[in-house]
């Protein structure tokens, strides 16, 4: 599709590989993420009730076990019924939790290799976790999919292999895992499947095909769409 910028993914045999955004470092509590409604989506620290969010420790860890961020140009849209969990979409990009042992930093963007998918219903709507691995990691070759995990000396791979589900629910009790998928779904090519839906979604938000409420588009780089603008204004924003 031209007028859609490439994801700067790529395959390695059958591999697909993204570019991942971190939100939450590792063993950090800040919640931080991607503030959709403001215009070209800056990453900041979520606010509740007037209050900074943190993410609750559980014990024996501190905040999140994994690294925790989001695919670009993906979106979750919450006028759409997915036909596996029977909920719409968050209206938010799709989540990641990369698992590899180094700890990385709020922003950086991380290619990861793609292992599995979570499905989640958050207060009535369908919140998938694609469960995914940074391709730099020491142990990265030896992990193809989420049967792989165990066998693998990765560090806290078992912990958490057995530990996602009732972890993120204990850090946000109203989680529910899909009637359907009641566990991690061990098929990459599953995972990619709702990775590339999701893309179509963006698409749809991007050229205005798809209501995205309060959602920001704004962007420099997809040609067509009518949220585009000069780099000279996005400096503006920024600044």
């Amino acid at each position: 599709d031209k007028e859609i910028p490439a994801k700067r993914s790529k395959t390695t045999g059958n591999e697909v590989l993204f570019n991942m955004i971190v939100e939450v470092p590792r063993w950090t509590n800040a919640k931080m993420e991607i503030a959709t409604e403001e215009p070209l989506n800056p990453i900041k620290q979520d606010i509740k009730k007037g209050k900074l969010r943190y993410v609750a420790n559980i014990f024996p860890h501190k905040g999140y076990i994994w690294n925790y961020g989001a695919l670009p140009q993906t979106w979750e849209d919450p006028n759409h019924t997915d036909n596996i969990t029977g909920f719409c979409g968050d209206n938010d990009p799709i989540d990641v939790c990369e698992i590899g042992s180094k700890i990385r930093s709020s922003g950086e963007i991380v290619q990861v290799k793609v292992l599995g998918v979570l499905a989640l219903v958050d207060e009535g709507e369908t919140d998938w976790k694609i469960i995914a691995i940074s391709v730099d990691d020491p142990e990265a070759q030896k992990i193809h999919g989420n049967m792989d995990l165990k066998e693998n000396s990765l560090q806290g791979i078992k912990e958490i292999k057995a530990n996602t589900v009732p972890l993120l629910k204990s850090l946000k009790p109203e989680y529910t895992a899909a009637s359907t998928l009641g566990a991690i779904q061990c098929c990459s090519d599953f995972a990619v499947e709702i990775i590339k839906s999701t893309h179509e979604y963006w698409k749809a938000l991007l050229h205005k095909k798809a209501d995205g409420g309060a959602i920001k588009c704004t962007n420099v780089l997809v040609s067509g769409s009518p949220f585009c603008c000069s780099e000279e204004d996005a400096r503006s924003i920024v600044q």
